[in-house]
């Protein structure tokens, strides 16, 4: 399994489970990032040349939480991490778009 797609409130409550031992990922731009995010992310812009080489800095040990604006972004990421050896990837389904729609209640 390179990574599992997962809807808002699926997302946040696999987070929840395994908060002890996951990171959040935000893969989009500062500017993006600046208009809306979740909590306790850390942000590696997928589009910057610098990514792949912060991405390997990360513990392949932990789970991450990963999430652009719409799901695309953040599955290529997913998709790219698993080929270098991470094993534990949830791609936030629908992004940041669909994690706004939702009511967390």
């Amino acid at each position: 399994m390179a990574h599992e797609d997962l809807a808002p409130k699926e997302f946040l409550a696999a987070y929840n489970e395994q908060k002890d031992n996951a990171v959040i990922l935000d893969v989009r731009t500062a500017a993006e990032i600046a208009d809306a995010n979740i909590d306790g992310h850390i942000a590696i812009d997928i589009q910057q040349p610098g990514f792949m080489e912060k991405v390997a800095e990360l513990d392949k040990s932990k789970t991450y939480f990963v999430y652009c604006r719409s799901g695309n972004r953040s599955g290529q990421a997913c998709r790219y991490m698993s080929t270098q050896g991470f094993e534990k990837l949830y791609n936030l389904k629908g992004g940041m778009m669909a994690w706004m729609e939702t009511d967390f209640e």
